[in-house]
């Protein structure tokens, strides 16, 4: 038994006075289809409206084959670029007529697996993810159950379609140009070595390196998770290593970034810390930061808005390509 009470078509019908079968024609927006009269639809919306009423999605799903619903499957969303990304989502789904649900991986293979499992139970029309592992294999699976588009990292050798922001390069950029200005020590902290963002990230650190007709100090170049203590420890395995704060650290997300500023504060409050700190993600707050952080900023709008302009194409059975989302770089520190 329960307390609540819950109105079905049949009570607005009764409430109306029509018949159960005309309340559903207007209440699902066929009332011109079925020549209904103007003003029993009148009459109709009024009384659900007046009672809060809102059609079934699952009878709606039944009629139509579609839910109306969309999954989206991220590491965490205290992770400030994920948080993004699912909140442009969010609204972009909402006003496409689509219901998101959010789920999160905690960047663990067999609890990624649940999520998506999950959202295939409650039968999405399709699904954004953005992998934690390299297994092209279990993906391209899913991608034959529903429309499947990798967001924000896609997996290496995989033919499956990804919305990515185009890291490599303005990592490439932004380490440039610390280097150009004459800074010769820089720590990279990155995430799990396998995964796209830390191969793409790295990739335009060495270039950068390359470029400049020099090499990056392999001891300076950590790897770990992208969660914040990992940043914390890389932090501070670098900084027993040299007995010193390197002249720059780079850090490869926002959440490690975090981390490194967490063991600054801890040691000495900002009184000493890297001469230049740069970092992938970016957030407001770090223009209140002590120390300037110049970073590259993702264009999570875009993301989401390519993201589901996939999925809805691939509803349509159309084909896509995979598309690098331009980024920028928030220069907060001049090098000269």
């Amino acid at each position: 038994m329960t307390a609540y009470q819950r109105l079905t078509i049949a009570d607005i019908a009764h409430l109306a006075g029509v018949s159960k079968t005309t309340a559903s024609m207007v209440l699902n927006d066929r009332a011109e289809q079925y020549r209904i009269a103007p003003a029993t639809v009148e009459r109709v919306k009024q009384i659900a409206a007046e009672h809060h009423f809102q059609p079934s999605t699952s009878a709606r799903s039944l009629r139509t084959r579609r839910s109306s619903t969309l999954g989206l499957v991220v590491p965490e969303l205290g992770n400030f670029a994920h948080a993004m990304l699912a909140q442009a989502l969010e609204a972009l789904c909402r006003d496409a007529g689509f219901q998101l649900f959010v789920v999160c991986s905690n960047d663990q293979a067999e609890m990624e697996i649940t999520a998506v499992e999950q959202l295939l139970a409650r039968q999405v029309d399709g699904l954004m993810l953005v992998p934690c592992t390299t297994n092209a294999k279990l993906y391209a699976k899913w991608a034959k159950r529903l429309p499947l588009v990798l967001v924000d990292r896609r997996v290496i050798g995989s033919t499956l379609p990804f919305v990515v922001s185009n890291a490599q390069d303005k990592v490439q950029e932004l380490i440039g140009s610390a280097l150009a200005h004459g800074v010769r020590e820089i720590a990279y902290f990155g995430g799990q070595i396998a995964l796209s963002p830390s191969v793409d990230r790295l990739t335009g650190f060495q270039q950068a390196w390359q470029a400049r007709h020099a090499e990056a100090n392999p001891a300076l170049i950590f790897h770990r998770d992208y969660q914040q203590h990992s940043g914390y420890a890389m932090m501070a395995e670098c900084y027993q290593q040299l007995g010193r704060y390197p002249e720059a650290v780079f850090t490869a997300s926002i959440s490690l970034l975090e981390g490194v500023l967490a063991f600054i504060n801890e040691k000495d409050r900002f009184r000493t810390s890297p001469q230049h700190l740069l970092s992938f993600d970016d957030h407001r707050l770090l223009d209140c930061m002590p120390r300037p952080i110049n970073a590259v900023v993702q264009d999570s709008q875009q993301l989401a808005a390519q993201s589901l302009h996939h999925i809805i194409a691939l509803l349509a059975g159309e084909s896509i390509e995979s598309v690098w989302i331009p980024a920028h770089i928030n220069w907060r520190q001049s090098f000269a």
